[in-house]
């Protein structure tokens, strides 16, 4: 989604108050935003808590900053950072992670983000915004940058099959219609679930819904899916993200609230930092039960 979101920012590039800065990344993705805004485009080198203190600052003058990085190192590296100057300030700083989930692959554990929007989410007002598909990043990156609160955009690759045109980008989108369980898929994994769960017989295919903005509390769960939950014979929740802070225990927290308890909640994410190999995106996906097969096996038993 890199250049998808270097076009967006060019599209906000005549703002004399956007400022972007970056950890010493971007390189042939940026360039064209950098050749746009000039002094307005700092590149903060490899000291990220640095750049969230100075994002803050510049971002207490009234400047709209974005500042990027792979996703771990703009949300774990600064954490101190963002919760101090920025969350508690309350300041609108845009926070840009790339790679989002297991997106760094071969690069190992310390370039993994499978912990991000949980913890973000749990300081003051942060909201976090997940694009599942390329044609979503304009859209997001003008939420992102119009809304006057703490935000970070997580960025990952587009993954939907060839041809298929997805709704605007919205805080709920579904996806796919039948009469089987409701499906709620966090990010670009729901482009590698749709056309084999199109592919299903009616009653057996899922609800299938993405959702783009957390947290829950800032974007209702719609009318439609709260119908749907009342009767499905079960919920499925699928996350390149850990249990704990995820998407996952929010949801099922936020139906409990309600009086909703689904027959069967079953929850797919991210289990491990680590495994015995290192491998591709895929691969570490495929070990934690993320990827189609598995999903598909998931399914089947409900």
């Amino acid at each position: 989604m890199r250049k998808q979101f270097c076009d967006a920012m060019l599209a906000r590039a005549p703002n004399p108050k956007m400022v972007f800065l970056t950890g010493d990344l971007g390189f042939m993705a940026l360039e064209p935003l950098q050749e746009a805004i000039g002094e307005r485009f700092i590149n903060a080198g490899v000291a990220e808590q640095n750049m969230i203190s100075v994002a803050a600052a510049m971002s207490r003058t009234g400047l709209e900053v974005w500042a990027y990085s792979i996703a771990p190192f703009c949300t774990s590296r600064p954490f101190e950072q963002i919760r101090n100057d920025v969350a508690l300030h309350e300041l609108p700083v845009k926070i840009v992670g790339n790679g989002g989930g297991y997106g760094y692959g071969v690069m190992g554990p310390t370039h993994h983000a499978i912990e991000d929007y949980g913890t973000l989410l749990a300081l003051h007002g942060m909201r976090a915004c997940i694009p599942a598909f390329d044609e979503d990043v304009d859209a997001a990156v003008q939420i992102v940058g119009d809304t006057p609160a703490p935000f970070y955009l997580r960025l990952g690759r587009g993954e939907g099959p060839q041809g298929f045109q997805p709704p605007p980008f919205a805080a709920w989108r579904q996806l796919t219609f039948g009469s089987g369980p409701v499906m709620v898929v966090v990010g670009p994994l729901a482009g590698t679930y749709i056309a084999a769960i199109e592919a299903l017989p009616e009653k057996q295919r899922p609800n299938l819904w993405i959702v783009g903005i957390l947290p829950i509390a800032l974007s209702p769960i719609p009318t439609a899916m709260l119908l749907q939950l009342a009767h499905a014979n079960a919920v499925i929740v699928v996350e390149e993200h850990v249990a704990r802070g995820g998407f996952g225990s929010e949801l099922a927290l936020c139906l409990a609230l309600r009086g909703l308890t689904p027959k069967r909640f079953v929850h797919l994410y991210a289990q491990s930092h680590r495994y015995e190999r290192y491998g591709s995106q895929a691969f570490l996906r495929q070990q934690s039960g993320l990827d189609l097969g598995s999903v598909m096996t998931a399914l089947s038993s409900l």
